[in-house]
This record gives C-alpha cells, sequence and structure tokens, in this order.
C-alpha cells in the first residue's frame, strides 16, 4: 500500500509496524470520522476560554498563549513518535491549539472585526466541499496530484523556516506578512495547498482503515487531519487579514 500525503503526521511510515493485533478491533473509517468530531469540539471549547479570557485579562491570555503552543508543539512530538498514546495525547493536542488559537483568533477579531467568523466557515465550508469532491471522485489521490501537493508543502515549510531565522536578524520575507497583491496571491497560494493537503489525507485515512491498523490509530489519524486544519484555518485567516488591511 503506497500512501504519501504532505502532511508529516500522516506520512508513510506513520502506519508502519501499527496493524491490530490477532483479535483485536482494527481502526475503521467510521471510528476516525467520531474521533476527529471530537478532537474538533475540543480546539472549539477550548478557544472560547481563552478568547473569553483575553477580553478579561489581555495580559494573562498572551502570556499564556506562547506556552500552549509550546504545550502543542511537544505533545504532538510526542504523539507523532509514541502512536499508541494518540487516545490520550490527541485530545491533549486538541485542548492546547484550542487554547492558543482562541487567543490568536480574538487579536484578529480586535483589529478586523467579523474575520474570525469568516475563517471558521471558509475552513469548515472547504474541509466539507473537499470531502464531497472526494467521496464522489471528483477529486483523486493520483501520485501526480500527491508529488505536485507534497513538493509545495515542502516549498512553503522551508520558506517560513527562512522566515524564522531571518526574524532573528530583523529581517522577514515580505510576501509571507506584507498586504500588497505579492503578498495575498502567497496567502491565496498557501491556503490552496493547505486544501489540497486534505485531500491527501482523506486517501491516506481511507486506505488506512482498509489495511487493519490497531483501534488507537483512529485518533492518531484524526489528529493528523486536525493538524491539517488548524493550518488551513491560520493561513485563510492571514488571507483574509491582508485583504481587510488593503480595504
Amino acid at each position: 500500500m503506497a500512501m504519501r500525503t504532505g502532511n508529516p503526521t500522516l506520512s508513510e511510515r506513520a502506519f508502519s509496524g501499527t496493524r491490530a493485533a490477532a483479535g483485536e478491533e482494527p481502526m475503521t473509517l467510521q471510528g476516525t470520522v467520531q474521533k476527529t468530531a471530537i478532537l474538533l469540539l475540543l480546539v472549539v471549547a477550548a478557544s472560547c476560554v481563552t478568547w473569553a479570557q483575553l477580553r478579561v485579562n489581555p495580559a494573562y491570555a498572551l502570556r499564556w498563549s506562547m506556552i500552549w503552543a509550546v504545550a502543542g508543539f511537544v505533545v504532538a512530538m510526542v504523539t507523532v513518535f509514541k502512536k499508541s498514546w494518540a487516545p490520550v495525547t490527541a485530545p491533549i493536542y486538541a485542548v492546547a491549539e484550542g487554547l492558543m488559537l482562541g487567543v490568536l483568533s480574538s487579536l484578529f477579531e480586535l483589529q478586523y472585526p467579523g474575520v474570525v467568523i469568516q475563517a471558521v466557515g471558509l475552513t469548515f465550508g472547504t474541509l466539507a466541499a473537499l470531502l464531497v469532491a472526494y467521496r464522489s471522485g471528483l477529486v483523486k489521490a493520483t501520485q501526480n496530484f500527491r508529488l505536485g501537493v507534497m513538493a509545495a508543502t515542502g516549498g512553503i515549510c522551508i520558506l517560513y523556516l527562512v522566515d524564522i531565522v531571518m526574524a532573528f536578524f530583523g529581517h522577514r520575507v515580505p510576501m509571507i506578512h506584507e498586504s500588497g497583491w505579492l503578498g495575498i496571491g502567497f496567502s491565496a497560494f498557501v491556503v490552496v495547498i493547505a486544501a489540497l493537503n486534505l485531500v491527501l489525507d482523506f486517501d491516506f485515512i481511507e486506505q488506512a482503515s482498509q489495511s487493519g491498523q490497531a483501534k488507537y490509530m483512529e485518533w492518531y489519524a484524526g489528529f493528523g487531519l486536525l493538524v491539517t486544519l488548524v493550518w488551513l484555518y491560520l493561513e485563510i485567516l492571514r488571507l483574509l487579514s491582508k485583504l481587510n488591511r488593503r480595504r
């Protein structure tokens, strides 16, 4: 089974050595959908907490937002290397990301009223549209499609890393942050690539659910899909903020 995706948490090696033992209940597609829904609910619930907290105590919320971001990254790494812990670590990751996203979303909302509901709507709308397109066969994860999306995703990651390194020397990659047409075009391109990664994730999860993976991999697959959704939401939020700055 050749499974490729631009999402590093759902790489081909992610499902290596994780098959269900004889007599154990295997991973199912329905189970993965249920686990993903639970993780999304945790993200939304946690984000509501910090959204409200930022309005009450901005300094407290901002101070802790970085801690939640780091905690989410650490838990994500633990989940990647200890997949059998996913039933515990995936919900913790969802809560940490939700707490961080609540602060970021509230900050964007303060600057551009209405932008968060637009970003949320576009994120879930994109998820639903691509899922329907994938299930109906309108969009297929062919080999060339996979390679193209993976290459574009890798290029974006490298550019973001360069931007982080440049930030230490007082410089940034202009098109990532500026609201000119080049910056808007770049953000639109990144949104498209993030969205196309969902198609690869759908295909990867469907194939994995048919290969007899262990039951805990439902939580891991949901975690992997959540990683892509968080990325997509943040990129849509960035794009909308750039468009608002041009008004």
